[in-house]
């Protein structure tokens, strides 16, 4: 049976020199590598910066414990999945001007597992519970928006606005708007309309007021009374006019026109 001497790792290593541009370069080989390159019982060790010039194949690439990886390029850092034909089934890119992922669907979930955001054809979800927009000009959806609540956050007003077009809000089962600590504004500019197709609009409040309303003309030998009764038209328009021993709506009616 045949044996193998060990000697001293000194007498193994040796010096290679090359001659460059630069002048000689003197290379460091030895059995355990080539200069900041070390091989290892677990893999290759580098120490230091390094560069490859042509594509480097690897299973696993890592650095040291408690220290960061560094990938640098002087244009982008892309990474792609390929499948058994070389296919590319998913791509990021980090540019200078962007970052950009190409796949099916994109994610992004806790340490938990839990899903946080995913995208794809159709459509974007939202796990978090609660997604808060901090731009100045708030929130802008072109078409529709879909949700079972709108609300702002404590002590903060909720604002819905259609600067230039109208804004609709509808609900197969009924649409609740509730203030609790505050007040309800609704401002349009030309109309507001307010329809229950089946059911029946309810105001419930100890105080109802319509301070703009239009007034019927009375006459001047009438009764200066502050009492009004207030009439509707047959298109559905409100009037106030002053109140007599019997109606007086019949009066008023060339408010309705």
């Amino acid at each position: 049976m045949g044996w193998i001497s060990k000697m001293p790792q000194e007498q193994y290593a040796h010096r290679s020199t090359m001659q460059t541009s630069e002048g000689p370069q003197v290379m460091n080989f030895t059995i355990d590598g080539m200069g900041n390159l070390r091989i290892t019982d677990k893999g290759l060790k580098l120490e230091g910066d390094s560069e490859f010039l042509k594509p480097l194949y690897a299973k696993e690439i890592r650095s040291r414990p408690g220290n960061p990886l560094y990938f640098q390029s002087a244009r982008n850092v892309t990474v792609n999945i390929l499948n058994e034909k070389t296919k590319v089934l998913t791509r990021l890119v980090t540019g200078p001007q962007a970052v950009e992922a190409h796949s099916q669907k994109f994610e992004v979930k806790t340490l938990s597992g839990k899903l946080l955001f995913s995208a794809d054809d159709n459509e974007v979800v939202v796990g978090a519970e609660r997604l808060r927009v901090l731009g100045a000009e708030g929130t802008v959806f072109p078409k529709s928006i879909e949700t079972p609540n709108v609300r702002a956050d404590p002590f903060k007003e909720l604002r819905l606005e259609s600067p230039t077009r109208a804004l609709v809000m509808e609900a197969p089962k009924g649409i609740e708007i509730n203030a609790e600590a505050g007040s309800l504004k609704a401002t349009c500019r030309t109309e507001l309309r307010l329809e229950s197709k089946d059911g029946e609009i309810t105001l419930n409040s100890a105080k109802i007021k319509l301070p703009n309303l239009p007034q019927g003309s009375s006459s001047s030998a009438g009764s200066r009374q502050k009492i009004y009764e207030l009439c509707v038209c047959p298109n559905g328009r409100l009037f106030l006019s002053q109140a007599g021993a019997s109606s007086t709506c019949q009066i008023n009616t060339s408010v309705c026109l």
